[in-house]
């Protein structure tokens, strides 16, 4: 069995008497997308920020590579291959896409003996589009500010800057919220990409399309506890689930073929013979006192809202004004 790449034991993390995380373990495989699923105040994004070093765990041990890891600054968790994607994606709005990948470790250009420094856009330009070529991600130009990017574009300059830092262990918050639909099939297909190239993922959501259709495991928290843990790949015939299906029978029973096939008969309604000359009418509804009792008075507008029948192959049907057509003769 080899060794996970992320062990979490027994975490807990109190802010004064509340409890956001109580007692959680779990370990992550290269390779691997990990889903954490929770409500709101579930205590997943206190998790991963434990992980990530911006809060220090009260209780519990993290080991990351096999090691005891105890990350003081996320700058430290990022050194060690470990990068975070949250929720607002720490994008810089007025910067480009390539000033953005570099954020914080920008290629610069020593001159005078490294008594002038200057950024090295060119390099950084050419570097950023390596990566998302990589990626397959196409973007009309990386001159423009990220301010002018559409939510998935955004996420995709995110999840670059992740990659080419080499990250080991990428941690997703909420990736797909606050995106449309083509959008989101954008995102969840990038974090196929990560797992075929061996990245493994943290994806923290509490959509169930998103994680039925790219996790291979994941857990349930609930109010700081992990309350339930699910493996998502097809033991039986060992390949993954997709979009949290398993693979259906070719052949269903004959029960199932019944209920399939069955139809609910038609509503048969009774006759009403009505004249000397005997013609049948479908019968709907009559009202109290005889059909003639809905028509009489010196305003048949003022007649009540109910449904009569049918004429002539006119269906007078239910509504809320008077018929205005009625077929007593």
């Amino acid at each position: 069995m080899t060794e996970p790449l992320l062990s979490v034991r027994n975490i807990t993390k109190r802010f004064g008497g509340l409890v956001a995380v109580n007692n959680v373990s779990f370990e992550i495989s290269r390779g691997e997308v990990f889903g954490l699923l929770g409500d709101n105040a579930a205590g997943k994004s206190t998790l991963i920020k434990c992980i990530s070093g911006v809060y220090h765990a009260d209780e519990g041990e993290i080991f990351f590579e096999g090691e005891r890891a105890q990350f003081a600054h996320p700058i430290d968790a990022r050194r060690h291959g470990v990068e975070t994607i949250y929720q607002d994606l720490a994008l810089a709005n007025n910067l480009d896409v390539s000033a953005n990948i570099f954020l914080g470790r920008e290629v610069k250009k020593r001159y005078f003996g490294g008594l002038i420094h200057t950024l090295d856009n060119k390099t950084m330009l050419r570097e950023s589009r390596q990566t998302l070529d990589s990626l397959q991600i196409q973007f009309p130009t990386l001159t423009q500010p990220i301010e002018n990017l559409s939510g998935g574009q955004r996420q995709a300059v995110a999840i670059a800057r992740a990659v080419y830092w080499e990250a080991k262990l990428v941690i997703m918050d909420e990736p797909t919220n606050n995106l449309g639909v083509p959008e989101q099939k954008k995102v969840l297909e990038l974090i196929r990409r990560l797992r075929d190239q061996g990245v493994p993922v943290i994806l923290i959501t509490h959509i169930l399309p998103d994680v039925f259709a790219v996790t291979d495991r994941l857990i349930v928290m609930h109010r700081g506890r992990k309350v339930a843990e699910d493996h998502r790949r097809d033991e039986h015939r060992g390949t993954r689930a997709v979009h949290g299906r398993r693979p259906r029978r070719r052949e269903r029973g004959r029960a199932g073929a019944a209920r399939t096939e069955r139809r609910r008969p038609p509503r048969e309604r009774e006759p009403l013979n009505l004249g000397p000359g005997g013609r049948s009418r479908t019968q709907v509804r009559a009202p109290r006192g005889g059909l003639a009792s809905m028509f009489s008075g010196p305003d048949l507008r003022r007649a009540p809202p109910l449904s009569v029948g049918v004429v002539q192959s006119q269906t007078c049907t239910r509504r809320q004004t008077p018929c205005t057509r009625p077929w007593v003769q």
